[in-house]
């Protein structure tokens, strides 16, 4: 399978994983938006959410980063600065769910 190919079926894929979860993640945003600040630290740390919401932040930054690795492919013409904006993309959008993922650990203890 070509490699275009690939990420189209993974952007396909990722979109359709994430819909279901942004609105989980919207509706129960606006059911702590007003709530104070234990009852949204037990929200977020409660496993249901925690689980839901660590899945959502992954799939959310695998997305992103495919989308915008489409906009490097079709806009940068240099492929020096292509690949170095690739990998520091997807260095980023590994680390980043990473250290979200690890603060709702530590939160939880």
């Amino acid at each position: 399978m070509i490699d275009a190919t690939k990420k189209w079926i993974f952007l396909k894929v990722s979109s359709v994983v994430l819909v279901p979860l942004m609105l989980w993640f919207v509706v129960n945003l606006v059911s702590i938006y007003d709530k104070d600040y234990d009852q949204i630290i037990y929200f977020f740390t409660s496993q249901p959410s925690k689980f839901l919401f660590s899945f959502f932040i992954i799939v959310a930054f695998f997305y992103s980063a495919l989308s915008i690795s489409e906009i490097f492919e079709d806009y940068l013409h240099n492929e020096k600065i292509k690949n170095v904006a690739n990998r520091f993309l997807f260095i980023s959008a590994i680390i980043i769910p990473i250290l979200t993922i690890i603060t709702l650990i530590v939160l939880s203890l």
